[in-house]
């Protein structure tokens, strides 16, 4: 099967992750979407993540009634902070019958020669891009696919600092993840 890594915090996860995971299953050849929780991003400061347990809680009720969704906790186990190219390692190792290929926003793409061994993830994977606003920058690599959709501004930072204000966040999360919070009393 062909795999589709989408890594982040979800610190919530939002309606913009699983408008873009869809868009990409959908305009693709993948045969899943793995949503991979991410205990700590080497590039993005801890200080406002919540347990890596509830947000992995959060996407499995978000992605509930998606059959080619799966949240993945592959990188609970391993050092931190995480690094992508351990990760698909690892994957690669565990997994050998599947293809992997990882989801990437261009805001990201800039940020792309920072990563650890950032030439061995182009060389070996194939990388699908969609589109931040206000991100123009370009990579041109044969494993780099830029896919059409739309452009969505919805951040966890909003939504963390809404509910923090006491603002409704409806229709920016899944019913399941907003209750949770509420039940929780997360953020």
């Amino acid at each position: 099967m062909k795999i589709g890594l989408y890594f982040g915090s979800f610190n919530p996860i939002h309606i913009g992750h699983l408008i873009i995971a869809n868009i990409l299953y959908d305009r693709t050849d993948l045969d899943e979407v793995w949503f991979v929780v991410s205990p700590q991003n080497p590039l993005k400061k801890r200080q406002s993540l919540i347990h890596e347990f509830d947000r992995l809680k959060m996407v499995e009720l978000a992605i509930t009634d998606h059959y080619h969704f799966r949240a993945s906790d592959v990188e609970f186990r391993m050092p931190k902070p995480s690094y992508t190219i351990d990760t698909l390692t690892y994957l690669a190792d565990q997994y050998p019958q599947h293809q992997f290929c990882l989801f990437l926003g261009s805001d990201n793409l800039g940020q792309l020669t920072k990563w650890k061994n950032y030439q061995a993830i182009l060389d070996h994977y194939e990388i699908f891009v969609y589109p931040r606003p206000g991100e123009t920058k370009t990579f041109d690599h044969p494993n780099i696919k830029i896919i059409e959709a739309p452009l969505l501004d919805i951040s966890a930072t909003f939504i963390r600092k809404s509910i923090q204000e006491g603002y409704s966040v409806k229709y920016l999360l899944p019913e399941g993840v907003e209750d949770y919070i509420q039940n929780k009393k997360l953020y």
